[in-house]
């Protein structure tokens, strides 16, 4: 694969590692709404950026099944209409995976920047099956959420990528 200037080489992703991060997000995501803040329509959702992250770099094992799965976790867990969140997530990871390929070819400030409409796109259709099902409108606050997930998206970057880094090698013989 060529690879842009500057850009380091990765070692393969731990499927462990990809897993339990989607696994602590959604308990985090848990405890966030059943802490301080309660259901607060600005808080961001951290299981859709770290869903996200992981369909833009490994496409391959994070599918759009997983992301239903953990949409009808999140389901259940909030006691909204079953499927709510599961097609948000569904409709998160379909549109991660049709632009990962050009999405990795920017910096990550600008992957930020086009990942926030994918955010957007995800709250619409949450708050349109939400409308649709006769809920309330949870007030303009909510559109807030996509903007802090966008702010987000460089953390995750630093975090999840982290353990893939190679360590820097003072080796002169070795070009990698």
């Amino acid at each position: 694969m060529i690879m842009r200037q500057g850009q380091q080489l990765l070692l393969p992703a731990n499927p462990l590692f990809v897993w339990g991060s989607m696994l602590v997000a959604m308990l985090v995501n848990m405890f966030m709404n059943m802490g301080l803040t309660g259901r607060a329509p600005w808080v961001p959702d951290l299981l859709a950026v770290v869903l996200m992250f992981w369909s833009v770099h490994q496409p391959l094992r994070v599918s759009i099944g997983a992301a239903f799965v953990f949409g009808l976790l999140m389901d259940v867990h909030q006691g909204a209409l079953l499927g709510q969140n599961a097609l948000a997530y569904t409709v998160l990871c379909f549109l991660a995976i049709s632009m990962h390929r050009r999405l990795l070819w920017f910096s990550v400030l600008s992957q930020a920047l086009q990942v926030f409409p994918v955010f957007v796109v995800a709250h619409v259709v949450e708050i349109s099956l939400r409308l649709v099902s006769g809920g309330a409108f949870p007030g303009f606050w909510i559109f807030l959420g996509p903007v802090l997930e966008a702010a987000l998206w460089p953390l995750a970057n630093i975090v999840l990528l982290a353990p893939q880094r190679r360590a820097p090698d003072p080796d002169a013989n070795r070009p990698l």
